[in-house]
């Protein structure tokens, strides 16, 4: 248990999240019908700048006081910029649990992809899809810029990842000895293609798709049917549709 003294001691951002953990525990105490320390729970809640709870009010109503707790315990990560999903699925540290994910040997490239939002928007899907790794092609926008980050929602720390020059994937490519799928106009239903177990995919920019040297060590390709105006999905979208069928292969395989 982090005493009064040890909370004063950490920077506030820091103390602010250990807060938050502490309530977020104490609520999911109180679902279960366990008894929480008022006394310490009250001591260190305005240490964050919040209200402490009626102990009395608490004590007649425990289900109402949970929803106080874990109400203060989302306002505290929103002030951080982190507010989880109801249904993240969270170690005991409070972060993205990766036990939870089922990966697969697959890995994606991702050619120049210049918007901070797509690339984040990429790697949420990418953990819910089995991706073991995403690289980068110089020139694609770093996982690590404030915009992706808030986008993937915590998930650029769930999937591995790495730079690589457009020399350095070519060659990575050439000696992947797998399939290797470009996601273009013109080709195979995503589907219906017929997938191996274990594979590459190859994502362009939705503007001038992949670069020529990289699309030459493509060994296969597939699009999404569409029944629309516009020519092209946005890039994030169109991976997300690919990757859930990719992933649907071969968890059925």
């Amino acid at each position: 248990m982090l005493t009064e003294k040890k909370l004063l001691s950490l920077k506030e951002r820091t103390r602010w999240r250990k807060i938050s953990m502490i309530l977020s525990q104490n609520a999911r105490d109180l679902k279960l019908g366990k008894n929480v320390d008022w006394t310490y729970l009250n001591s260190i809640i305005p240490l964050s700048g919040l209200e402490p709870v009626d102990t009395e009010k608490a004590l007649e109503d425990p289900k109402h006081a949970m929803f106080i707790l874990e109400d203060y315990a989302n306002a505290l990560l929103c002030r951080l910029g982190a507010e989880p999903s109801d249904w993240d699925f969270t170690d005991s540290d409070g972060d993205l649990d990766v036990s939870k994910r089922l990966i697969q040997d697959k890995v994606l490239v991702l050619d120049r992809l210049r918007s901070p939002f797509n690339v984040g928007a990429i790697f949420r899907s990418a953990d819910s899809f089995g991706i073991r790794k995403i690289i980068l092609v110089e020139g694609t926008a770093n996982p690590e810029h404030p915009r992706a980050r808030r986008t993937s929602r915590g998930c650029i720390d769930t999937v591995e990842w790495e730079f690589m020059t457009e020399e350095e994937t070519v060659q990575y490519l050439k000696s992947a000895g797998t399939d290797i799928i470009a996601l273009e106009l013109g080709g195979e239903d995503v589907n219906t293609y017929a997938y191996r177990p274990q594979g590459v995919a190859v994502l362009g920019s939705e503007e001038f798709g992949i670069s020529p040297l990289i699309l030459s060590c493509c060994t296969g390709r597939v699009s999404i049917p569409m029944a629309g105006t516009k020519g092209s999905l946005n890039v994030a979208v169109a991976a997300g549709i690919f990757m859930q069928a990719w992933f649907a292969h071969g968890a059925k395989a």
